[in-house]
């Protein structure tokens, strides 16, 4: 039996219990009708977005037509793109569209799913690491909790994917991540073609493209949305992530040079390309990943679905060496992967800290 609401703010450890033991998340708890947020969800004044923090719309997050993704003119504004705010949106990318509206539609109906459903998933009860139900980011380490679930699926193979993913979103996950891969390839092929790296080997592949993970995010309405945050301030550790999102809107960029909030305005079968922080360390900051963000609603439900295209977590990388061929000094150290990932997840989001661990010597 669900918690009473006074319940709920009165008691913190009944809040905690009803929503990450017993897995109703906070879809959970936006459900019982909460008229104000209770205090564990309550961000510290400087990590609420800030209306007077907000870039005007005059200067925006590129929109890039890949109708004919050959011209060379293509190839540039990406490479631009990825230089200045390392974050563009795409349309006639090849991917079906209704490939994406099923994989939303699935999205939806996993977190319609029983709390118990939900809950064989969780880090506790998942039968693998490579499946994870949860809600917010890290709560163990978090000050203030984020007011979004998820559904994160580390993509092994079809065949576990076949057997162990969710029956009720694996066939559409599973499509999604199939029918990305041609415009993913596309993408990072022109990103080192900007770099000299005039040949993709399988080294280079593995490391630019060698994993990848899919999450299904659910953010439920808030009632108090200025007060919290979807997803707090971040970078991703992939080499590229390849975000669906719906129509409700909500995700802000970082300006590197005012510094301000950009918002990325759904736009009807876009998606959303950004560099991560391996693309960051790869390219020797000539690409770079920047901190974004996901703001609470409080008319709706909004759902995303990212791809997180990344090296192997057994890859070593680094600045590559047609990068640094021509005495460039590399900023980056060549560090493994999976030691960058796990410091990434050990901690509350805090904006571009992560960068820090890959630093090289000064």
């Amino acid at each position: 039996m669900a918690p009473s609401v006074s319940v709920i703010h009165s008691n913190p450890l009944s809040l905690l219990d009803f929503v990450v033991n017993k897995g109703h998340g906070v879809k959970g708890l936006s459900e019982l009708g909460l008229e104000t947020l209770p205090h564990q969800y309550i961000q510290p004044p400087q990590e609420r977005l800030d209306a007077s923090n907000e870039e005007s719309n005059k200067d925006s997050i590129p929109v890039i037509d890949m109708s004919n993704w050959d011209d060379p003119e293509v190839a540039q504004a990406i490479c631009d793109a990825a230089r200045k705010w390392g974050f563009f949106q795409i349309v006639n990318h090849r991917v079906p569209i209704h490939v994406l509206e099923d994989v939303k539609d699935a999205t939806l109906k996993f977190f319609a799913l029983p709390a118990e459903e939900k809950l064989k998933y969780s880090k506790e009860r998942s039968v693998t690491n490579n499946i994870r139900f949860g809600t917010s980011f890290t709560p163990e380490t978090e000050k203030a909790l984020e007011w979004k679930d998820y559904l994160s699926l580390f993509f092994v193979s079809v065949d576990e994917a076949a057997s162990l993913w969710p029956p009720i979103c694996r066939n559409q996950a599973l499509d999604y991540i199939e029918a990305s891969e041609l415009i993913v390839k596309k993408l990072l092929k022109i990103l080192m073609n900007g770099l000299n790296v005039k040949e993709i080997d399988e080294s280079t592949e593995s490391i630019l493209m060698g994993s990848k993970r899919i999450n299904l995010n659910y953010y439920p309405k808030c009632p108090n949305p200025e007060l919290t945050v979807g997803v707090g301030r971040h970078s991703d550790v992939s080499t590229l992530t390849v975000l669906l999102q719906d129509d409700i809107g909500g995700l802000f960029v970082r300006n590197t040079e005012t510094m301000k909030w950009i918002h990325v305005p759904p736009v009807s079968g876009s998606l959303v390309i950004n560099v991560g922080d391996a693309l960051q360390i790869i390219s020797n900051g000539h690409y770079k990943s920047v901190e974004h963000r996901v703001s609470a609603n409080g008319n709706g439900n909004r759902i995303s679905v990212p791809i997180f295209v990344c090296p192997r977590p057994s890859d070593i990388i680094g600045p590559l060496p047609e990068v640094v061929q021509n005495g460039e000094k590399p900023l980056y150290k060549h560090i493994l992967y999976s030691d960058y990932v796990k410091h990434f997840f050990r901690k509350a989001h805090d904006g571009k800290a992560t960068i820090d661990f890959a630093k090289g010597d000064s």
